[in-house]
């Protein structure tokens, strides 16, 4: 095992998320015979490192706020004493490390757009294009996860076609399922009692993208139009992060706390999710969500903004409902379908399911980026 090709992952933080979920299932399913990998952290790392599987080295490069100049000498050393084959940035976020890489010989540079920054939901920022535009001769392939961010790549910043790969994000079929009957257990904690209930729910870090202060208000919407609804729902928020207070705020302001629960992260979200009955991701823009694939795979039909590559994943109509970003009249409006009608909340949810296991396994991730690496390192 001492000659495996060795790929550096540089991302800007290693926490609850979908991107730092999908690489460390990524690295988890890779053959561990065929290859050895170091995580790199600009700015840390928390509890969520403890799902990497044994033998995967974190580094954390203690980025300082705003530019930090000093980190390009640091990736430098750290890259000229790892050796790695393959260094992998990923987002924005971490593309200037692609110039230590460069400057440390690294023999294959590969970038993945896996989504989009909050302060350019839409791709529009010109000095974001020409950054990337400046750091691609540095880099050797590109990897998007949405038709949307490949275009966005090819037309808007010029970068060639040939140069780029598309791989959507893949889903465990296994550990994320259907439910065979309820377990009320998982909400113990919970201010309300899941029988009877319709439970509306969502995962995600709670920050400015995901916008779950929509979701939030769709919910008073919701009940504001509806008030005998009261005993008949629930709304379940997983995640943490600064938007969680004024989520908290929205909902007591309307006296709703008695059929809200906000358990902040947790490390049984497959469980919790299969109790979902509707699954919304309320945010303002996306690559291809690792939320919405899973709660696909759970059966769930899935309420999301039109954003990003929610398109690409949810068949409006067929296995969920796309709305418009930032409008919780038009959610409210969705999520009452979904609580008055059954049937559709079932149909939905298995055209979902049957949707992942045919498009969206993790296998056939894990199997592209595979041959990605193994053509790269071919052709350096």
């Amino acid at each position: 095992m001492a000659n495996r090709p060795h790929i550096c992952h540089v991302i800007y933080r290693l926490d609850y998320g979908g991107l730092e979920n999908g690489l460390v299932n990524l690295i988890n399913r890779l053959p561990v015979e065929e290859w050895q990998h170091t995580i790199v952290c600009l700015a840390g790392f928390s509890d969520f490192r403890a799902r990497l599987r044994p033998g995967v080295e974190v580094v954390e490069c203690r980025k300082q706020p705003g530019q930090d100049f000093a980190l390009y000498g640091r990736l430098w050393r750290l890259f000229r004493r790892l050796r790695p084959s393959i260094l992998h940035t990923r987002n924005l976020a971490t593309l200037e490390a692609q110039l230590a890489g460069w400057c440390a010989g690294v023999p294959v540079r590969i970038h993945g757009e896996h989504g989009h920054d909050v302060h350019d939901l839409d791709n529009q920022r010109a000095r974001y294009r020409l950054l990337r535009k400046l750091f691609s001769s540095m880099v050797d392939r590109y990897v998007t996860v949405s038709r949307r961010l490949e275009a966005y790549l090819a037309k808007d910043v010029g970068i060639a076609a040939a140069r780029i790969t598309r791989i959507c994000n893949g889903v465990d079929t296994i550990r994320f399922h259907p439910r065979s009957a309820p377990d009320d257990r998982l909400f113990a904690a919970a201010p309300f009692a899941r029988t009877g209930r319709v439970i509306i729910g969502t995962v995600g870090r709670m920050q400015a993208v995901k916008d779950q202060l929509t979701l939030a208000r769709a919910f008073v919407a919701l009940l504001d139009a509806n008030p005998h609804y009261r005993a008949q729902v629930a709304l379940v928020m997983i995640g943490d992060g600064p938007l969680r207070v004024e989520v908290q705020k929205i909902l007591a302001a309307a006296d709703l706390m008695d059929c809200v629960w906000l358990p902040g992260s947790r490390d049984d979200v497959p469980a919790l999710m299969r109790e979902f009955d509707v699954f919304v991701l309320p945010s303002l823009g996306e690559g291809i969500s690792n939320t919405v694939l899973e709660a696909m795979a759970c059966g769930l039909p899935v309420l999301a903004c039109d954003v990003g590559g929610n398109g690409e994943l949810v068949v409006d109509g067929e296995t969920g409902v796309l709305v418009p970003r930032a409008q919780p009249e038009a959610m409210a409006v969705a999520l009452g379908q979904y609580v008055e009608d059954s049937l559709l909340r079932e149909i939905h949810g298995q055209n979902g399911r049957r949707r992942v296991e045919e498009q969206f396994s993790l296998d056939g991730m894990v199997d592209a980026y595979a041959t990605l690496y193994r053509r790269a390192l071919t052709k350096q």
